[in-house]
């Protein structure tokens, strides 16, 4: 008989570093790395969106709560324009963060295809703290991280054919 409580302990995701100084390179490989525990040569190409830095996307096997470990680890260094996404797992829904100088941290839980899922209290707290339907779609358009996708869009584009790193955590 399956344990109906049963949580997945494993998830993946990839981590999207759209746009970093050249001189950080080597500290973002190491705060992925050691957040990971897995050595391997981050291979990063030219951001075509902003000539000068660059981008690299690293997939990442890891327990459960890894993505929000890596975004913290990447938060620490300035300049940086990234994503960290963790796909959903048994019992768990995903995630995905985005950082974009000068407007911060966006956060959104994601289902099983990639949509940002809205909880029905987030959306009853929005519909009482607004008073017409512009304050509401306001609220809703910052739930769902539009502001994050418009920064990040261009330097998605940037990264067409580039070179993707699989890392897996060692676990056990």
């Amino acid at each position: 008989m399956r344990n109906l409580n049963q949580f997945a302990d494993l998830t993946s995701g990839v981590v999207y570093v759209h746009a970093a100084p050249v001189a950080r390179s080597r500290l973002v490989e190491g705060a992925r790395a050691s957040t990971l525990n897995a050595r391997a040569a981050l291979t990063g190409s030219a951001q075509d969106a902003e000539p000068g830095r660059m981008r690299a996307t690293v997939d990442w096997v890891g327990p459960v709560g890894t993505g929000a470990r890596l975004t913290n680890a990447l938060r620490e260094w300035s300049g940086l324009l990234f994503e960290v996404t963790e796909n959903p797992s048994e019992g768990v829904d995903g995630e995905r963060f985005a950082y974009v100088p000068g407007l911060g941290l966006w956060r959104g839980s994601t289902s099983a295809n990639g949509d940002v899922i809205l909880g029905e209290l987030q959306l009853r707290a929005m519909i009482d703290a607004q008073p017409d339907s512009f304050g509401l779609a306001g609220e809703l358009e910052a739930a769902l991280g539009t502001a994050w996708d418009e920064a990040l869009e261009s330097y998605r584009m940037g990264g067409v054919g580039a070179e993707v790193t699989w890392l897996r955590q060692r676990v056990g």
